[in-house]
């Protein structure tokens, strides 16, 4: 006989070593008692002689984040166009909707390169998707670039009026998707910094957009129109500190990727840039046409800075495996400690 056999005696050649310890094998659902010491081991995650785990995104910082950005740009700056339409600001509105195209037409550009071919970009609108983020957007974007366009020609041949003021109140309505679309597709990856911020990053994006047009109407608008603008970049100084605050309290360890590198300057110097032509706009920007345009100039350039940076602490948490493993290894801590608790300390008082 080869193997162990069953007899009425016991097994018979059995190899030592094989009986079950008992309380190997407990029952599903039942949660082990205070002191009880696992049969096997909890997992410890590691990677592959330090190598990423997951695979970096391969996109361009300048095509995408630039893409970012603009996009941004365009989507909040219809925005303030269509108010600046409703409340008789006329020049302000004109400059608002061909800056918003223009920058549509850039962040298209960016988009279609880092693609390698525009043809990808038709082929993305074959079908509509509601779960993919970029699907969704590309519909978003062909949708809003429509209304836009329409816009911006009404306002400069001065034809069709009620048209262009519908088509105004349409690219305002797709513009708040446009400027915070890209968030949820940046969170949608595996990337450790913006996966795990993907409920704070939205309104990360929204201030940044909103920062960047009213920088823009800043720059283009007379003084005697600013005044919404000034506004607009106090509410966004100050809504992109906060979420940008909120964002790195979430993320634990992966927030050292926002705070140091290329991204922590990045992020550093928009803060100090969206802040301080806030505070410029509100103090000097209806005073002195020299002081808006440099404000707007800040702001601008704060919100660069602010994508940009975004974008840089994704690339670097990507390809640093710590902090893949890291947020791995807390949830194992935290399970443990839930674990280890009585059951009579777990139960709400």
């Amino acid at each position: 006989m080869t193997g162990s056999d069953v007899t009425r005696d016991g097994v018979r050649g059995a190899r030592p070593g094989r009986d079950a310890a008992p309380g190997a094998f407990q029952q599903r659902g039942r949660r082990r008692r205070k002191g009880e010491e696992p049969m096997v081991p909890r997992a410890e995650f590691d990677s592959y002689y330090g190598r990423p785990i997951i695979k970096t995104p391969p996109w361009s910082a300048r095509d995408i984040a630039g893409y970012f950005f603009f996009g941004g740009l365009a989507g909040a700056g219809s925005v303030l166009a269509a108010g600046a339409h409703v409340t008789g600001r006329t020049t302000t509105a004109k400059a608002m909707k061909l800056s918003s195209i223009g920058a549509l037409s850039v962040s298209a550009a960016a988009l279609v390169n880092d693609l390698g071919r525009p043809a990808r970009f038709h082929h993305m609108l074959r079908v509509f998707k509601p779960t993919s983020p970029m699907s969704v957007g590309s519909w978003l974007l062909t949708g809003y670039g429509a209304f836009a366009g329409a816009a911006a020609a009404s306002a400069v041949t001065g034809r069709l009026p009620l048209a262009g003021a519908a088509a105004t109140v349409g690219a305002a309505f797709l513009g708040t998707g446009v400027a915070t679309y890209t968030a949820v597709l940046a969170a949608d990856t595996a990337v450790p910094a913006w996966h795990g911020v993907y409920r704070q990053l939205p309104y990360v994006f929204a201030a940044s957009a909103t920062a960047a047009a009213s920088g823009m109407a800043l720059a283009v608008a007379p003084t005697r129109e600013n005044t919404p603008a000034r506004w607009a970049a106090g509410l966004a100084a100050v809504g992109e500190v906060v979420s940008m605050t909120m964002a790195e309290r979430g993320l634990g360890m992966v927030a050292e990727t926002y705070r140091t590198g290329r991204a922590g300057t990045l992020l550093t110097t928009a803060r100090v840039l969206t802040v301080g032509g806030a505070a410029c706009a509100a103090f000097l920007g209806h005073r002195s046409r020299a002081a808006a345009v440099g404000s707007g100039a800040m702001l601008l350039a704060g919100s660069a800075c602010t994508r940009f940076g975004v974008f840089a602490a994704g690339i670097a948490s990507a390809k640093d495996p710590v902090y893949t493993v890291g947020p791995q290894r807390e949830v194992l801590q935290r399970s443990a400690a839930v674990d280890q608790t009585p059951r009579d300390d777990r139960r709400p008082a």
